[in-house]
């Protein structure tokens, strides 16, 4: 079972991008050109970046 981390290896800033990215199977720059756009002209606040970066837990070192 997949589960979203923050990257580890793909960040920018705290690893949310990469992560969602890594989760999906898509390349992390889609999911940051989607981001920007999201707050640039849809109006997305930056807190829901923040608030991700909170939330979301690590991707561990290991799996299990």
């Amino acid at each position: 079972m997949r589960k979203l981390y923050k990257s580890r290896n793909d960040r920018k800033i705290c690893g949310v991008c990469g992560g969602i990215a890594e989760y999906l199977g898509v390349d992390s720059f889609v999911v940051r050109l989607i981001t920007v756009l999201l707050v640039a002209f849809a109006g997305m606040s930056v807190w829901i970046y923040v608030i991700a970066a909170l939330l979301m837990s690590t991707e561990p070192l290991f799996y299990n």
